[in-house]
């Protein structure tokens, strides 16, 4: 069986993070394992508070993990400080890992940031060299391109140019008003767009997690990364249009609990 690591976050609600990570994974028919990188206490609606856990106890996780599972692919979500940010790259390089997935997490979907400026300079140098892939939202887009992006060309653009600087494949996630749904990669100097329809579900707590991890699962598991991608997106789609709601309070609830359910049963047996 083939095996996938997630280096991120913890959500205490289940639905974004190494929670959301683990499940995706599990569903795309990978042995999911995780190193996490901070607890935070947070849910649909936003994060009150983040604890990280020191570099050095971070450091262990990794060791312990690559010494005896090394992962066929590995997906980086929340990491807020550049210490963390440093050892996970050092050991990346150490460990010759395979599939680099790198989620640049910096603002929660409901607007909580969530990494430290001077985290980017250091997400920049050190980890995005080191991808298969990079998977900015539109506002992570445009952090990483220094421009605002409003439209689906400079979406392109923007895509080209992290990828020009920094080496990596970069998908530009669109669904921040600025397309339907539509997503565009930029790898190895071309051009694609993978085209998508808006699905009406206020439950979108935790959808760049689920798909960055669907993504690296499908990696693991030896798809090439066009592939990879369309699997991933076909994935999402699904959970999201099942429209699974858990709550009772007032905050939306979060798509990614429905991963267990049907549509991901659908899934897992795919190698």
């Amino acid at each position: 069986m083939k095996t996938a690591l997630t280096i991120a976050g913890s959500d205490c609600s289940g639905g974004a993070g190494i929670q959301a990570d683990l499940k995706t994974m599990t569903m795309n028919g990978v042995y999911a394992m995780s190193a996490i990188t901070a607890l935070t206490a947070q849910n649909t609606t936003g994060v009150t508070g983040i604890l990280e856990v020191p570099p050095e106890f971070l450091q262990q996780q990794l060791d312990m993990i690559f010494r005896d599972i090394p992962p066929d692919a590995v997906k980086i979500g929340m990491v807020s400080s550049a210490p963390l940010i440093e050892t996970i790259a050092r050991n990346l390089e150490a460990y010759a890992a395979p599939n680099i997935v790198v989620d640049p997490v910096m603002v929660a979907t409901s607007g909580s940031a969530l990494l430290k400026t001077e985290a980017v300079c250091v997400l920049k140098e050190r980890l995005l060299p080191l991808a298969v892939l990079v998977t900015p939202n539109i506002p992570e887009a445009e952090v990483l391109w220094g421009q605002t992006i409003r439209c689906e060309d400079d979406m392109a653009r923007a895509a080209a140019m992290i990828h020009q600087a920094y080496g990596c494949a970069v998908l530009v996630k669109g669904g921040h008003s600025v397309s339907d749904a539509n997503d565009v990669l930029c790898a190895q100097g071309a051009i694609r767009w993978f085209r998508g329809r808006r699905i009406s579900n206020p439950n979108t707590h935790g959808t760049g997690c689920t798909l960055s991890s669907a993504i690296a699962a499908n990696l693991a598991k030896g798809f090439p990364l066009p592939d990879a991608i369309q699997r991933a997106k076909d994935y999402l789609s699904g959970a999201l249009a099942a429209m699974l709601d858990l709550g009772k309070g007032s905050g939306p609830m979060n798509h990614a609990f429905d991963l267990s359910g049907a549509f991901a049963g659908e899934m897992n047996t795919s190698v």
